[in-house]
């Protein structure tokens, strides 16, 4: 019974981001990268998967430049994962991404479930999880707060809109996409680390996918950082000439009335 467990590289958000001077991208140079935190709420339920089912083994699937990419895996491996792919490639968009864990997935003969983190923080796209399901042909939800699983099938709690809640039911094999509050991840313990250096993680080249560059739906270009914020201007007086302040500012200055 395998589990597979779809992750992605991010930058830390403390990092410090610049763009490159064709502002085709970002300089990673410097850049601290992270497993994308969605995606550990998903590691963590594989793990409790697997605590709860013995014969399930933990799979870590990243796809991106292995040089730096294996790290994610790594981290996954100390947490509690069995085995671990890197997929070397670079500048995938969403499609051809999924498209290329769906057919590693296959190739390893397929999964009891998908678990994938609800989006990635650096593009927020929330679209990766769903479009692997479809490719691999199986029943998917996201968002996903709760999750409950018997042999044949996955019972989750959703969070849909105005702070309501969706159940839903799933037969395996399915792919849920894990939501903030699913559980709380355990940190590697320093056994696990040691563990993890040793294991060796599968590399496969993404051009051996047969996946075609015309695949490739979208393309970034004209990268630009957000505008610095204004100054902050402070109201002096006591609450009358505060609000008549704040009111000439709204109108005259932010025009919002």
């Amino acid at each position: 019974m395998k589990v597979f467990v779809c992750l992605k590289q991010v930058p830390d958000t403390e990092t410090k981001i610049k763009i490159l001077p064709d502002h085709s991208g970002i300089d990673t140079a410097g850049i601290k990268w992270v497993m994308n935190p969605y995606d550990e709420f998903a590691v963590e339920e594989a793990i409790k998967f697997k605590e709860k089912n013995p014969t399930a083994q933990v799979w870590a699937i990243t796809a991106g430049p292995k040089a730096r990419a294996v790290e994610v895996l790594r981290t996954a491996l100390a947490m509690g994962a069995d085995e671990a792919i890197v997929i070397n490639a670079e500048n995938m968009d969403a499609i051809t991404t999924a498209e290329a864990l769906a057919k590693v997935i296959q190739a390893e003969g397929g999964a009891h479930l998908v678990l994938a983190g609800k989006m990635a923080i650096d593009n927020n796209q929330s679209s990766v999880p769903q479009m692997v399901a479809e490719f691999l042909n199986i029943p998917h939800t996201s968002v996903v707060s709760k999750f409950e699983a018997t042999p044949e099938s996955f019972t989750v709690e959703r969070d849909a809109d105005g702070g309501t809640k969706e159940v839903v039911q799933l037969m395996s094999p399915a792919l849920v996409a894990a939501n903030k509050g699913l559980n709380l991840p355990r940190y590697a313990s320093l056994p696990g680390i040691m563990k993890a250096k040793k294991k060796v993680i599968k590399e496969i080249e993404f051009s051996t996918l047969g996946i075609a560059a015309t695949e490739q739906k979208v393309k970034y270009a004209g990268f630009e950082l957000p505008a610095e914020k204004p100054a902050v201007k402070l109201l002096t007086g006591d609450a009358t000439a505060q609000a008549a302040a704040l009111v000439q500012a709204l109108r005259n200055e932010a025009k919002v009335i």
